[in-house]
């Protein structure tokens, strides 16, 4: 788990040339929650504001690992083309196929963000959404 922030729902893993995540949950919802707040942690030194931009977000995928990808492929897409952070998610609904979602963006404002990395992709390589012992974990590697 992170020693140095308050957010032990992740741990960052080793993996060459690329950079993953282990990432858990005490349900699903809170996973895929969890592993939206673990990318853009990793990617932005965030202030807290105020959200500034609304959505809905609406994803199809053949099961949850595939919804995984997608769903962080979103979120990291509307930060590269429009400068979009993700700072408040609610999961609407989720089933392994579907995912339904509300979030609110603040602007990126170089003045009060730092970007600590650039995430180029989510891949499907080695990824895994899957229940164990009573709670939802999630290994992810990104391309940076």
């Amino acid at each position: 788990m992170t020693k140095d922030s308050a957010h032990s729902f992740y741990q960052i893993i080793d993996h060459t040339a690329d950079l993953g995540i282990i990432v858990r949950g005490p349900d699903v919802n809170r996973l895929f929650i969890n592993a939206a707040n673990a990318m853009i942690d990793l990617m932005i030194k965030r202030n807290r504001g105020n959200a500034q931009v609304f959505r809905d977000i609406l994803i199809d995928a053949a099961d949850f690992s595939d919804l995984m990808v997608r769903w962080l492929g979103e979120i990291l897409y509307l930060f590269a083309a429009e400068k979009l952070i993700a700072h408040i998610i609610e999961i609407k609904t989720i089933s392994p196929i579907k995912l339904e979602a509300a979030l609110s963006f603040a602007i990126f404002e170089p003045e009060r963000h730092q970007v600590l990395r650039e995430i180029k992709a989510v891949t499907y390589h080695q990824i895994s959404v899957r229940e164990v012992n009573d709670e939802w974990e999630a290994r992810v590697i990104f391309d940076i």
